[in-house]
């Protein structure tokens, strides 16, 4: 029964491509809003200042998106424009759904004619490709002087626009004598990490989904070989078990690998609501031998106390001799709503917080978020140094907020990037056979 799922799973994903491949849909026409995206890519930061007081002046600006921080990085922005309009004035809002309701919330909207929000900020990129792009509802700008930072002509970039990569890292608590050297430890018997439900944020899915993809599902065969002879012989039933699934799924030699990985961790896991508690949870000194998987700089609002502490937590993959993934990246992408009101503002408002440090203050301010322009991480590094985010007085007293850095996390430190075409492509059997797997459920609520 479960090679027949597979197979029709697979079914499932091929059949959207086969009727794509044997239908000619005629090119869509470009609706206003991306007309003006095509001017907009073309012209500098201080030019579309220009066009943004001229659209907006006097009026409201409402953005939406899964960051609160936008709200704080809009006044920093009037700012920017006063400083060629000392007159210009801009009232806003600016909203945060709860619950991935965002994606709701804009499908509603992208039935106006013209909308409520000029822009977004939103995550999820397999969501996003499949709900948000492919309808048409949201569309990509890419900032002239951003794509100039990377290398590349606006024009010819491929992708959405990030405004940043945010990490989340394994880390345990440290105050007994349990270490973790090896990510298949997170899913030993009687591990139970603490981790945000993957049905109530999605980004955990798609980490998922991204295990399966060769180079790093060869993260996880890696560091499985590295395991003791008896460590091995515990997980090699499940994955023997799954050989012949990841073969119908179309996964690479080491697909089986990661489906069970992926199958004790989904079994295994502690579900709690946000990586807030995650990291409150993991800091407290009774907490021996726990460990998470959570946002890296939620350490930035531990208070220390006689019971809590930094230093009562370390990053598995800071730990020497650690084998395997340190955790996972996922982007904050910036949008412009197909219907928006204000494009040209939503247009200055993204240039200006993706290619200068100020606009990106807002978050740069945090460890374990990295700007997706190279010049503003630099100037972003330089002011804040993360680097030595745990020294304090010259004397580096919390070491767990040394941050790395965003080069030696995609390096070193092993880290699972979001990819949403990847996403999207597994999504029908990968995910499919994800909802599928039995979840874990403490003893207490049993």
């Amino acid at each position: 029964m479960k090679k027949l799922l597979a197979l029709v799973l697979v079914a499932l994903m091929v059949i959207p491509f086969v009727l794509s491949a044997c239908s000619s849909t005629p090119k869509k026409e470009q609706s206003e809003v991306q007309k003006i995206i095509e001017q907009a890519q073309g012209m500098s930061l201080e030019e579309l200042a220009k066009k943004a007081i001229e659209e907006s002046k006097g009026k409201t600006f409402y953005g939406v998106g899964n960051s609160s921080r936008g709200k704080s990085a809009l006044p920093v922005f009037i700012e920017y424009l006063q400083t060629i309009d000392s007159t210009y004035t801009l009232e806003f809002d600016w909203q945060q759904p709860k619950n991935n309701k965002i994606f709701d919330q804009l499908t509603a909207e992208s039935k106006k004619t013209v909308g409520t929000y000029a822009m977004t900020l939103i995550q999820d990129g397999n969501q996003i490709e499949s709900k948000m792009v492919q309808t048409g509802i949201l569309d990509t700008f890419i900032p002239k002087e951003w794509a100039e930072a990377k290398g590349v002509s606006a024009d010819k970039y491929e992708g959405y626009l990030p405004l940043q990569t945010l990490n989340k890292v394994f880390m345990f608590n440290s105050v007994g004598t349990k270490t973790f050297d090896n990510c298949w430890d997170f899913v030993a018997k009687d591990a139970h990490g603490q981790f945000m439900d993957i049905d109530s944020e999605i980004v955990g899915k798609n980490f998922l989904y991204m295990l399966t993809k060769d180079e790093y599902s060869k993260y996880l065969k890696d560091a499985f070989d590295k395991l003791t002879a008896e460590e091995k012989a515990y997980f090699q039933p499940t994955i023997d078990a799954l050989a012949e699934t990841a073969k119908d799924f179309g996964l690479g030699e080491n697909g089986k690998y990661a489906l069970a990985w992926i199958k004790l961790w989904v079994g295994s896991y502690n579900k709690v609501e946000d990586d807030g508690p995650i990291c409150q949870n993991l800091v407290d000194a009774s907490a021996v031998d726990q460990f998470g998987l959570l946002v890296y700089s939620k350490l930035r609002s531990i208070e220390e106390s006689d019971t809590k502490s930094k230093n009562n937590v370390k990053v598995a993959a800071y730990e020497d001799n650690y084998e395997g993934i340190g955790g996972y990246g996922y982007c904050h992408y910036l949008f412009v709503t197909d219907n928006s009101p204000l494009p040209w503002t939503a247009c200055a408002f993204i240039a200006y917080m993706t290619c200068t440090q100020k606009g990106f203050e807002a978050w740069g301010k945090d460890m374990g978020g990295y700007s997706s322009n190279p010049k503003v991480a630099k100037e972003n590094e330089e002011l804040h140094n993360h680097a030595k985010g745990g020294y304090v007085d010259g004397e580096n007293k919390f070491p767990v907020k040394n941050d790395r850095g965003y080069d030696w996390w995609v390096g070193d430190g092993k880290l699972v990037l979001e990819d949403p075409a990847y996403c999207a492509k597994v999504a029908f059997t990968v995910g499919s056979w994800i909802e599928t797997l039995d979840k874990y459920t403490p003893a207490a609520d049993k």
